[in-house]
């Protein structure tokens, strides 16, 4: 066992887990941060998708032991600490997530992006999801959400 301290959503744990651990584990099992999904194991679905000093990175990848230099997590918890991102109210308002499962990952992948740039267009967003998969089918949806999002339609509560 070894000892971590680690920044997420602007809070600082102090968590104790084996060397080698997964983060999406320490995120879910030892921190009660569930929002951030276990889905393919491989990086290849983005279920797991959180920031890394605000860039999206798949958790399910990563180890702990990469992250005791200072880096900032952010998970879907620590989006907005109401709930009520513009993303997250655009996905509710166009009915984005069918089953939900990867949409936790579609939204930060989504978040990233408008950090990146405000305004993307549609097929600038359509090549930045590209990745975060879906079995439900829902990409239409997702994408109007994310436009719904940057038209400013829809703004944080």
């Amino acid at each position: 066992m070894a000892k971590y301290t680690l920044e997420i959503n602007n809070t600082r744990h102090d968590i104790e887990v084996g060397s080698g651990t997964s983060l999406l584990w320490v995120l879910r099992e030892h921190l009660g941060l569930t929002g951030t999904k276990y889905g393919c194991g491989i990086a290849q679905c983005g279920a797991c998708t959180i920031h890394i000093d605000n860039k999206p990175m798949k958790a399910c990848v990563l180890q702990v032991d990469d992250f005791a230099d200072g880096q900032k997590i952010k998970t879907i918890e620590g989006l907005s600490s109401k709930g009520d991102h513009p993303l997250q109210r655009a996905w509710i308002e166009t009915q984005a997530p069918q089953c939900g499962y990867c949409q936790s990952g579609q939204i930060m992948q989504a978040a990233a992006l408008l950090e990146e740039n405000s305004n993307p267009s549609r097929e600038e967003i359509k090549s930045y999801m590209n990745g975060i998969l879906c079995r439900c089918g829902t990409y239409l949806r997702i994408i109007k959400a994310i436009e719904l999002a940057t038209d400013g339609k829809v703004e944080q509560g």
